[in-house]
This record gives C-alpha cells, sequence and structure tokens, in this order.
C-alpha cells in the first residue's frame, strides 16, 4: 500500500466561535503584551489530548480515566462517546492522545494512543487504534487495533505517547520506555522508540530496519524515553518530539530515520534518588544524536505545537509546550530550527499543562491535567 500526499489542515478559520458565556477572561503579563486567558469548558477529568473536528463541530477531548467527550463551540462537556476501548487505567496510563484522520471529511477516522493491559504479571503498554466517528458524533463504530507496544512491560508509567501524520500520510507514535531504562536501546521491542506506519498499521516497506534479524521492522528511531510531546514543523514537514528527562535532561529531538537518541547511555539528567544513571556515560556519546534543546532542569514538559497561523504575529514562528510539574506555558522563538530564546507564560495560573494545540483560528489551547481539569484558551491582545 503507498501513502498519499494529503493536505495537512482539515479545519477553516471559522472552526471555534467565541462563546457568549465563557468565563471573564485573565490577563497575564508577557514579551509580546498582554496575555488573555479565557476558560471554555471545566469538569473534565485529567485530560489528556484534543483535536479540532472541521466546519465548527466542536473538539473531541480524552480524558485519562478512559473517556473520550466532545466539547461543544459553546463549550459545553458531553457525555462519554461510545465505541472506545476499554483502557488499563492504572498510574500514567489510560486514554492518552487523539488525532482525526487526515482525509477525516470523507471517512471520519478518529485515532487513539491509551495504555492496554494484559502482560505478564499484570504490566501494560501502549496500543494505538482507530474508529469512525458516527454522524451524530455519539460513538466511534468498528474501533480495531493497528498497533500494539510488544512487550508489555509498564507497571505504571512511561507509555508516552503521541501521534502525528505526515505530509505523505505516515503515522508516527512517540513511545515511552515503560520505565524500563534499557530497553530504548533493544531493538527487539517498542519500548522508547518512534515507530513509523501506515494508516492501518502495515510497515512501510522503506522503515530503517525492515528485512533486519531481530528487529522491530516498525521502529523508526530509538533511545527515547517518555515521549509525551510530538509536532511536524509546518515550515519543514519534520518530525519534532520532546520527551521527559530523569532529573534533568527533558530534551526535544527531530528524529531521523535508524538514528540513537542516546537513553539512558547518553543524558543530561540523574537519578530521583539523585544517584547517577546506572548505564549513563556522558552527556556526549560517540554514534548517538544529541538533543536539539535540551533543559537541564526538568520542566516535565508535555504537548507540543508549532505556530503558524497569522492571527497573532508576535507569535510567528514560535513552539509551544506545556510544562507539568513547572506548570508554565514554554514559549520558544525558533530562527529556522534553531531555538534562539525561551519565554515562561502563566506561571500565575499554577496549572498542570497538559496538551497545547493551535486552533484553526489562531488562538492556543490549553489543558489542564487535574481531576477537574480545563480547556483554556489563550491569544494576545493586539
Amino acid at each position: 500500500m503507498s501513502p498519499r500526499t494529503w493536505l495537512p489542515t482539515l479545519m477553516t478559520a471559522a472552526l471555534l466561535p467565541l462563546l457568549a458565556h465563557a468565563a471573564p477572561e485573565r490577563d497575564f503579563n508577557s514579551e509580546e503584551g498582554s496575555v488573555k486567558v479565557s476558560t471554555l469548558a471545566e469538569g473534565l477529568r485529567n485530560p489528556w489530548a484534543m483535536a479540532f473536528l472541521p466546519d465548527g463541530q466542536g473538539i473531541l477531548v480524552s480524558e485519562r480515566a478512559g473517556n473520550l467527550r466532545m466539547v461543544s463551540p459553546e463549550g459545553k462537556v458531553g457525555p462519554p462517546l461510545g465505541g472506545v476501548p476499554e483502557v488499563w487505567a492504572e498510574g500514567q496510563g489510560g486514554l492518552l492522545d487523539v488525532l482525526l484522520s487526515p482525509t477525516f471529511k470523507q471517512d471520519r477516522m478518529v485515532y487513539l494512543s491509551y495504555a492496554e493491559g494484559g502482560g505478564d504479571g499484570g504490566t501494560a503498554g501502549t496500543a494505538v487504534g482507530r474508529g469512525r466517528l458516527s454522524r451524530d458524533n455519539a460513538k466511534l463504530e468498528d474501533f480495531n487495533v493497528i498497533f500494539r507496544q510488544q512487550p508489555k512491560l509498564s507497571s505504571g508509567n512511561h507509555f508516552g505517547s503521541r501521534l502525528v501524520f505526515d505530509r505523505d500520510g505516515y503515522l508516527f507514535i512517540a513511545l515511552g520506555e515503560n520505565n524500563q531504562r534499557p530497553t530504548s536501546q533493544d531493538l527487539d521491542k517498542l519500548q522508547g522508540k518512534v515507530v513509523r506506519i501506515l494508516p492501518d498499521g502495515t510497515v512501510p516497506k522503506d522503515n530503517p530496519f525492515v528485512g533486519r534479524d531481530n528487529v522491530r521492522p516498525e521502529i523508526w528511531s530509538f533511545g527515547h524515553r517518555n515521549q509525551q510531546g510530538a509536532a511536524l514543523n509546518p515550515w519543514t514537514g519534520e518530525l519534532w518530539t520532546h520527551e521527559h528527562g530523569p532529573r534533568g535532561g527533558d530534551e526535544i529531538n527531530i528524529p531521523k530515520p535508524g538514528k540513537n537518541y542516546g537513553w539512558p547511555i547518553a543524558t543530561h539528567g540523574i537519578n530521583y534518588s539523585l544517584m547517577p544513571i546506572p548505564e549513563a556515560k556522558g552527556e556526549h556519546v560517540d554514534g548517538m544524536v544529541d538533543p536539539h534543546h535540551v533543559w537541564e532542569k526538568s520542566p516535565a514538559i508535555s504537548g507540543m505545537a508549532f505556530y503558524d497561523n497569522p492571527r497573532f504575529k508576535p507569535w510567528d514562528h514560535s513552539l509551544f509546550i506545556g510544562a507539568l510539574a513547572a506548570q508554565e506555558l514554554i514559549r520558544l522563538e525558533l530562527k529556522g530550527d534553531k531555538v534562539v530564546h525561551e519565554e515562561r507564560l502563566l506561571g500565575e495560573l499554577k496549572a498542570r499543562i497538559r496538551d497545547v494545540r493551535v486552533g484553526p483560528d489562531g488562538y492556543l489551547y490549553l489543558l489542564t491535567d487535574e481531576r477537574d481539569g480545563a480547556l483554556l484558551k489563550v491569544g494576545l491582545d493586539l
């Protein structure tokens, strides 16, 4: 099966109208002027990811406990959708990313990543499946699994996982290493990898390890830790990912086919116990790719969005990333691929920011990872 080139934009700028009953806006200072934040929806239970439906239909939001909900353009949180798979909602596991097919208007396919049980000793791993959103937006029909992380090694940690389609229709899955450090270097396992498959789960024939004995052919790159951010660079078409370091060493990578990104042999971090990582040989190790960008002190990053909308020109060529531990929105100013400046925003909210997306209207949309989580709308006062 050959991939097709799909249009990267599914939605029009008129997708999400202003909400008549939205909570009052709050103003926060920034280098580019006043940032205005309004709450679109509340009462979401540990929301993890969002996807904008075309033509103003609303936003799909995943909750880690296992529910997929529709948030209407007016901010109303709907009941759980039917047809969502059972998830392993333990520790960091549960229902994770949500992504629309690049041809959603024709096929209405929705992709989900989630933690799936069934491993030896009660362990779990990341799975990805897809189903067709019903015409009434009430359920996923004919849901089927297209990918399973093997073996299942997580006792509750480090599932990843973000989903990205590239311009040619390949599906990338950014996976965690299940908190099992050495597995990131094991090519017969799917822990700590970026994998690349076709929309139906088929392995592309030009993947870098296809035909190698005792190597998983899905693997695109390896040596990753716990990847919770991934996005396609709109100016180059390249995949960018980011991952949690241990204590220090959160990093951004631009994964290339067949390359090794170091974990746990090359790292800027140490163990949470303040002891060195046992396998670590330094921050740079020959034959392994250094991080594209690194934080020596971990913000605990999650979610990633390139800003490529003309609405707020001061944010042009910025990369926005949520921070869980730091409870901030990070703005990285880019010149080409190079990070030339960093700004921390919205720290006054004291909110764990789990996901960041640019809406088709040019506003930023954030999910806060709380038991009573919120969907926020963020823009500049120009």
